[in-house]
């Protein structure tokens, strides 16, 4: 065990631990992201981060990026919010991204929609197929009836409150934490309307990918999923990689698709002949 005994001690045992790399933490500089997506060039990572089991994470992606989240261990289950960067009032809306689309189980060239009718991000890429459209986040409360405690400062931390810490880091708070999408864990709705939970929903290394409609404030919490009725606190590492990408065009596939996708569109490219331009965000 090192020596902190002493200030001195501890500054220079501190300072010994510049560039040791551990399971779960952020690339910095994100440009030093190993095992990139291809095509990917390092000059263009916006974003590089694995969160742990339990963890939460948030960023500003600009129109354009593109971001990559990974079921590394094939475990994790990625609680996502989304928000207008600049205008967070508008933000992710799963009952329309659910209704417009005809379509509750999303996957590639489907679509996550606002409360105003615009696309948000567009799932460009799928190799999981197998999301949560129905059943939200976790709370204190559910995770203390499975696991006997789910504070934020315990071992069983829920998603809801890692959401609020998250949210925090921009001045929002609980009353903007929405119904959120469960990526990676399917939930079934059986015949009679009752909700199933699909065991191995996903497989390590199952990626999704998504292209930003709008300047996106996307707040992750990999937390287990709040029907999970395993006794024990299971969730895996998950990473997340944001690239830039250009905006999407006239003639894009996914905008094609059908005339819903069509007006989502729409509605995008009339709010930025406006729109004022993204200004202090992290990028």
């Amino acid at each position: 065990m090192a020596d902190t005994s002493t200030p001195l001690k501890a500054r220079e045992h501190a300072r010994a631990q510049a560039g040791t790399v551990a399971e779960t933490m952020p690339t910095i500089p994100a440009s030093a992201a190993k095992n990139l997506p291809s095509g990917v060039g390092p000059q263009d990572v916006l974003w590089d981060e694995t969160i742990p089991g339990g963890g939460y994470s948030s960023r500003i992606l600009p129109r354009g990026a593109r971001l990559r989240l990974t079921n590394l261990k094939g475990d994790a289950c990625a609680n996502v919010l989304f928000y207008n960067a600049d205008r967070p009032i508008e933000r992710l809306n799963v009952a329309d991204t659910v209704k417009v689309q005809w379509n509750a189980y999303l996957g590639k060239g489907k679509l996550l929609l606002s409360d105003m009718g615009r696309v948000l991000m567009s799932i460009m890429d799928d190799t999981c197929g197998q999301h949560d459209t129905f059943c939200g986040a976790s709370n204190v409360k559910t995770n203390a009836a499975k696991y006997g405690d789910g504070t934020n400062s315990g071992p069983h931390p829920n998603a809801r409150d890692r959401f609020l810490l998250a949210l925090a880091r921009y001045g929002l708070g609980r009353r903007d934490v929405m119904p959120n999408i469960n990526l990676f864990k399917q939930v079934r709705i059986e015949t009679d309307g009752s909700t199933t939970f699909m065991e191995h929903s996903s497989k390590p290394n199952d990626h999704v990918e998504l292209r930003a409609e709008m300047n996106i404030l996307i707040v992750v919490a990999n937390t287990p999923h709040v029907l999970d009725h395993r006794p024990t606190y299971n969730c895996t590492p998950l990473r997340l990689t944001a690239w830039r990408g250009p905006v999407t065009t006239m003639d894009d596939p996914i905008r094609n698709t059908n005339p819903e996708n069509i007006r989502a569109f729409e509605n995008v490219e009339d709010y930025f002949l406006t729109a004022t331009p993204l200004s202090g965000a992290r990028l």
